[in-house]
């Protein structure tokens, strides 16, 4: 199980690397590990959860992207409580671990900027904080949805 998370999150990391945002890149992984067939839905989106939902600096990206993935797996369309309760559930214990791990779910706390601030966005930019930070936000979302996903397989 450790490798198999090793190599969906370096999936994430690729598609990271190609600039695809944190959300769009733990959900394609996802995408890839579930068996989903490719669907112009993914990563469409995924895209406004970028940067903290369209850069407000709310919830992480990572963190969104694997919630989004949970509903692609475990999700449904029925409308009854009973139906939603093991996306519920683990979407819960994403949220759980991911805090506990980075010791907060919110992009502005994680990063350090406020990138609704255009000079900070542009400060952002100029640092090496995608690459230093936001590449492990997405790798460590994409290894504890794997493992989670795993025990509730």
């Amino acid at each position: 199980m450790r490798s198999k998370a090793s190599e969906i999150s370096k999936k994430a990391s690729e598609y990271f690397s190609k600039d695809y945002n944190c959300a769009q890149s733990v959900l394609l992984a996802m995408q890839e590990y579930y068996g989903v067939p490719m669907n112009e839905l993914i990563p469409k989106i995924a895209t406004p959860f970028g940067a903290g939902i369209g850069r407000c600096g709310s919830l992480c990206g990572a963190l969104t992207g694997a919630i989004l993935s949970i509903g692609l797996k475990h999700g449904t369309d029925k409308t009854n409580l009973k139906e939603k309760e093991k996306s519920y559930k683990l979407a819960q214990e994403m949220y759980e671990q991911f805090v506990k791990v980075w010791k907060s779910p919110f992009c502005r706390e994680l990063i350090g900027y406020d990138l609704s601030d255009p000079k900070q966005l542009e400060e952002f930019r100029r640092s090496k904080v995608r690459e230093e930070k936001c590449a492990g936000f997405v790798k460590k979302a994409v290894e504890i949805l794997v493992s989670l996903d795993s025990k509730a397989s």
